[in-house]
């Protein structure tokens, strides 16, 4: 687990309000809703890789929505039953960082919805595109 005093001190007020605290960021507000460059996506706290660019997709939602993550291991479910309603929330598995939620109107060939903050990521460009 990474040092929670490293963690306020390297991450952003709203990254570390996100992924500590369980945060979430207005829809269509956040980094890479609308990112089209293609890469990896990996947990901003620990740099864990979690998505590729390959399995993004647009559903609306204004939050980067994937539907594959780079392997099942890298990526932990937790039942959220707050705010009145049952889900299933997503935290990197390496550090426990709060992610987002999944759910199962996603696109095939999972059927899975990746719903990510993107303040809790950090874009990788592949080595043909920058930043």
């Amino acid at each position: 687990m990474i040092d929670d005093a490293e963690l306020k001190r390297r991450l952003t007020p709203e990254q570390y309000r996100i992924t500590r605290c369980a945060g979430t960021e207005r829809a269509f507000t956040g980094p890479y809703w609308n990112e089209k460059r293609s890469g990896l996506y990996a947990c901003v706290a620990c740099g864990a890789p979690l998505f590729r660019s390959e399995t993004k997709y647009d559903s609306g939602s204004g939050w980067p929505s994937f539907h594959t993550p780079v392997a099942a291991e890298t990526i932990a479910e937790l039942r959220d039953i707050s705010h009145g309603m049952v889900r299933t929330e997503i935290r990197c598995a390496a550090c426990e960082s709060h992610l987002g939620h999944v759910f199962d109107d996603g696109p095939a060939p999972t059927g899975l919805r990746y719903c990510v903050n993107g303040n809790a990521l950090a874009l990788h460009p592949d080595d043909s595109e920058t930043e």
